[in-house]
């Protein structure tokens, strides 16, 4: 009998650091074997399932800009360590038995289908995990960004932030023992208090479109099964409704 959800489609928005080693770059085989397989335990709750990496774990374009590299320059480079960053996740969710395609919004047929959203939609209703790859295909706009419009556009129906601490907090959890933690906040209430989460172009994208952002810890066992089980996980953020 599948589990109870409370959605059944949804974006899975990691980090390029979700994919590194324990020196914060390059790409942890390991890791990818482990989001492999939480991949596979959304799949198997009859959860359609699409994903959006970073690439911090290969290029960090704020370290382009600060030796004075042209900003769309960097930008590019970092989509494209996003499609590396796709192509290693789908050869690791594959591995798992899951069937994955990878489509990028830079077109490079060899490696990657370019991106459509009927076709996307199409092998998500097919049971296959999407990774979208390449940002949004255009410089200075973000991987949250692209997550938040890649979501909207499959008509996801939870943006799943995934992180390594357990939500989001009014301070750092690391260096402050009395930061609170928010079980929910508004749109509104993440975009003023300019919590270091997602940038405000991606909140405000999702506060248009009343598209859920659920912060969770990614590693913490059993976090996203339950966040997809509509049990209180991490922060939600959304038009007020809790």
């Amino acid at each position: 009998m599948a589990a109870k959800i409370k959605y059944d489609r949804v974006l899975l928005k990691l980090s390029g650091e979700a994919l590194s080693g324990e020196d914060g770059y390059g790409i942890d085989p390991h890791k990818a074997e482990t989001i492999a397989q939480r991949a596979r335990e959304v799949v198997e709750m009859d959860i359609q399932l699409a994903i959006v990496i970073g690439a911090g774990n290969l290029w960090r374009g704020r370290t382009g800009l600060e030796r004075g590299m042209d900003r769309a320059t960097a930008d590019y480079m970092g989509m494209l360590g996003t499609v590396m960053n796709a192509l290693a996740l789908m050869d690791a969710i594959e591995r798992a038995n899951v069937p994955t395609r990878v489509q990028s919004a830079i077109e490079m047929r060899a490696v990657a289908e370019p991106y459509i959203r009927r076709r996307a939609i199409r092998h998500l209703e097919k049971g296959r995990v999407v990774i979208f790859g390449g940002g949004t295909g255009n410089p200075y706009f973000s991987t949250d960004t692209a997550a938040a419009l890649r979501a909207m556009e499959i008509d996801a129906k939870v943006l799943i932030k995934a992180t390594k601490v357990d939500g989001i907090y009014n301070a750092d959890p690391k260096h402050d023992p009395k930061a609170i933690r928010f079980n929910h906040l508004s749109y509104i209430d993440a975009l003023n208090l300019r919590l270091d989460v997602m940038d405000s172009t991606a909140i405000s994208l999702c506060m248009e479109n009343d598209l859920p952002v659920q912060v969770l810890n990614f590693w913490q066992e059993d976090a996203l099964r339950n966040a997809l089980q509509g049990k209180k996980v991490g922060t939600l953020i959304n038009a007020g409704k809790s």
